[in-house]
Parts: structure tokens; sequence; C-alpha cells
């Protein structure tokens, strides 16, 4: 089994393409997660449920594709992507990284290549599917666009595994729950830079920025006091993995805790929480949530960042932010464009 090494590369400009026609084969499900709240937004807008594929032929799950794309692999296909399950590579993530050299057009023929475009489809929501190949296609586009991204097999299904898809701008992982008290299998990532490297305030054409939106009428909501606790100049620095490591047992919190909160705050922040999963399929929407109410919905902190370059067009909408509990971080930092790091686990045990 070969021992290749992560191939990363810092964040070059983009160079967008026109929208493509995008295949839809995505799990059955709705696009938010139950659990969170009873409003639901996509972009501040209310949201209705929308179910994938017929009761009579139900698309195949991630999970299922995986199984079958593994059955095609040739022995020089898995000498290139392959890999044991606690081979520490699989936990890695970045903002910009390729999990092994060779890329999907250049290693995978037409048929594996529509796998896994399929796999990753069914990874997210029906709502959201769409947008989110398009923000992958543009953001590896100057190269192949998705097919330009990388992916690798970590054990093997009917085993422990987990599929792991990488990129510019994205990080997706299928597991099948093979990894124990990790939501979505693991650190992931997600971004968009629509409008260049350096994007405008209003991040125009950014599929994510409806998030900063909704945090933002969180932070409107506080009053003086509260905003004094939530609002920082120190945001955390982007390090690679570490950038979202919990392995800390007892990490300093920042911001405003939301046992601070009234309950119409904490419903607004529930509302962000919705938005933050609402990508996702439900599956794993679900899990993530249950794990981060598990570890106590008053234990998270909010902060919003105004330091240096933090507040793009110094509009005192908060380009930078983040939702933080000692077993979960989720932090959004839309400048110079969307970067977005995001670890949810099971709380420690005592």
């Amino acid at each position: 089994m070969s021992q290749r090494n992560a191939v990363s590369h810092a964040c070059p400009d983009c160079s967008p393409l026109s929208r493509r026609d995008f295949l839809r084969n995505t799990t059955a499900g709705i696009a938010t997660t139950a659990a969170a709240a009873g409003l639901y937004s996509l972009g501040g807008s209310p949201c209705l449920a929308a179910v994938a594929g017929s009761a009579a032929s139900p698309a195949p799950s991630a999970e299922s594709l995986v199984a079958q794309f593994y059955k095609t692999l040739s022995d020089d296909q898995k000498k290139s992507i392959c890999f044991a399950f606690d081979h520490p590579l699989r936990k890695k993530v970045d903002n910009n990284w390729f999990i092994v050299d060779k890329h999907i057009k250049d290693l995978l023929n037409k048929d594996q290549r529509q796998m896994v475009r399929d796999i990753f489809t069914g990874l997210h929501s029906e709502e959201y599917a769409d947008r989110v190949m398009h923000q992958v296609e543009t953001d590896n586009g100057e190269d192949g666009g998705f097919n330009s991204c990388a992916v690798a097999m970590f054990g093997q299904p009917g085993e422990k595994f987990e599929f792991v898809f990488t990129g510019r701008h994205v990080t997706r992982r299928c597991d099948g729950n093979s990894v124990e008290g990790e939501g979505f299998g693991g650190p992931i990532f997600y971004g968009h830079a629509a409008e260049g490297f350096h994007e405008s305030a209003q991040h125009k054409g950014n599929i994510y920025w409806y998030q900063a939106l909704q945090a933002n009428q969180v932070f409107q909501a506080l009053d003086g006091k509260q905003r004094e606790l939530a609002l920082r100049a120190d945001a955390r620095p982007e390090r690679h993995t570490a950038t979202v490591d919990l392995s800390e047992p007892k990490r300093a919190l920042t911001g405003i805790p939301l046992s601070e909160l009234s309950a119409d705050q904490k419903g607004l922040v529930r509302k962000v929480m919705a938005d933050l999963l609402a990508p996702f399929r439900k599956a794993d929407a679900d899990k993530a949530l249950a794990m981060i109410e598990a570890g106590g919905f008053d234990a998270m902190h909010m902060t919003f960042y105004n330091g240096k370059g933090m507040d793009i067009g110094n509009d005192g909408v908060w380009d930078v932010w983040q939702l933080e509990s000692p077993n979960m971080v989720w932090y959004f930092r839309g400048a110079p464009h969307v970067h977005t790091w995001v670890h949810v686990r099971e709380p420690a045990r005592a």
C-alpha cells in the first residue's frame, strides 16, 4: 500500500467558469435537520423540506456508492488512493489540498468519475447539492473543475472505511459511521471565492455568505454588554488541521457564553445552526447536531471578530465569527473570501 503525502497548495485567485449542468442523485431526506429548530432558512428565507427520488426507486446512499466504487478499482488504482484505515492522513483537513498526488481526471475512468460525483452529491441536501457542486467546479476550475480534485479510501467497505474527497475549498467524508465519536467522519472544510481572492463586503455569488448574514442577526440582537463579551480582535489562525484541534481537554473558550443569552436570542443561534447544517444530508446533519446538543447548548460560545482586515468594507457586518464548545468548532472566516473550518465530535466522557 502506498504511503503518499497529501499535496497542499496556497489558495490562488479564482477563475470563474460558466455554470454546468449537474446530475441530481441525492439520498432521500430533507435539507435541514428537524432537531435544530422549528424554522429553517436558506439565505435568510424559510425553506420547505424536499425529498429526493421516489418511494419506488430511492437513490442509493453515498455509502453504497462507495462500496460500488471500491469494487471497480484496479490494483494500480488502489496503490494510488487506498490506505489502511488508521493511516494518519485520514484525519487531515486543509483549505486547499489534494489528499493524493493524482487527480480524479488522471486516475479514474469515466464511470468511476461519475460514481465519485454521485457520492459527493449524496453527501449534501437536495436544496444545496447543485450549489455546492458549482462551488467545487468554479473554485477548482482552472485545471478541470470537479475532476481536478482528489479522493482517497481508508480501510474498505464491509469493514471500517472512510472515503475522503479533497480540493480547493472542499474536504468531505463518507464513513458509514466507521469513525467512532466524530460528526461528518472527522474535520471538514467548505469555502468559496465567488468574486476572486478578495471579495467585496457583499460577497456576491458566494453560496455560503448567507450563513454570516444569519449570524450577524444574532449580533444585532445583543445588548451593549453582551456585544462587549462577543466581540474580539484575536481570531484563531488558520493552521491546517490544528485550526480545529479539539484535543486540549480544557480549552479556553472566547466570546459570549450562550448561557448569557435570552430565550429569543438562543432561538436565533439555533436558526444559525440550522443554516450551517443545511448544505449537508440529513443523516450527517442530525448526527452532528445530536453531538452538539449532548455537549450542552449553553456550553457553546459565540464570537465575532473585528481585528484588522476582518470586517470587509468596515460596515459592521462581521465577516469572521465562530461557534465553539469543548466538543465542537465551527469557524467561519469570511475575509478575504469564505473559509469555514468544522470539527464536531461526541463530548468527552467524565
